[in-house]
């Protein structure tokens, strides 16, 4: 039996952004009996209401800590050019939507980067179907998708597999083998520590 990785995440996350050198240095260093499965873990539920001014400086403060903690670059204008709000079901959805033509994996780096390092909104459905078009996705099926009740059960299948894992912040690792479930620790800089624990585990 296959090992199974999950990497429990939300694509507009700032942490899981932090995240990225370590996670993309420990997935090349993986051996193959371990498949890599990303859960979508839903940060922030749908809402059309503007973020109010205090949660926009908190976040905005978050993106700063980040960015001296861990280096990860972001562009501040999103704050200025965008109008944020607290709603990450939607990225969630085209990451989804975009697994249904083989490409979640690249929707999540493409949100990350347009949140990020783009200034743009990926809490709107109009962003979401541009980096569609972007990747050349299937645009068309892809905004059908971001919408159907299909990409919406296999959301909410994401928080049931979530909280099975019993994992309730982002981003997280856990181990799936034939003996059970083995939370994985993670470094903001170095991939090294995952690598060991998974391996221990693995070996045992």
């Amino acid at each position: 039996m296959l090992a199974i990785l999950y990497h429990v995440h939300d694509p507009m996350c700032s942490w899981c952004w932090g995240f990225r050198r370590s996670w993309d240095a420990l997935r090349a260093a993986l051996p193959g009996s371990v498949q890599v499965v990303n859960v979508v873990g839903g940060l922030a539920p749908d809402s059309h209401e503007p973020m109010p001014r205090e949660q926009r400086e908190a976040i905005a403060g978050y993106w700063a800590q980040i960015a001296e903690e861990v280096g990860a670059e972001f562009n501040f204008d999103f704050w200025t050019r965008c109008e944020p709000r607290r709603s990450t079901y939607p990225a969630c959805r085209a990451v989804i939507a975009a697994s249904w033509q083989d490409r979640g994996e690249a929707m999540i780096d493409a949100i990350q980067r347009a949140y990020y390092l783009r200034a743009m909104n990926p809490s709107d459905n109009s962003t979401l179907v541009h980096l569609a078009r972007e990747m050349e996705l299937d645009s068309a099926r892809f905004n059908a998708d971001l919408g159907s009740e299909q990409t919406e059960r296999e959301l909410q299948r994401n928080f049931e597999l979530r909280r099975r894992l019993n994992v309730y912040s982002f981003p997280s690792l856990v181990l799936e083998t034939e003996s059970g479930l083995y939370p994985v620790p993670h470094d903001y800089h170095s991939m090294a520590s995952s690598l060991e624990t998974i391996t221990t585990i693995l070996e045992n």
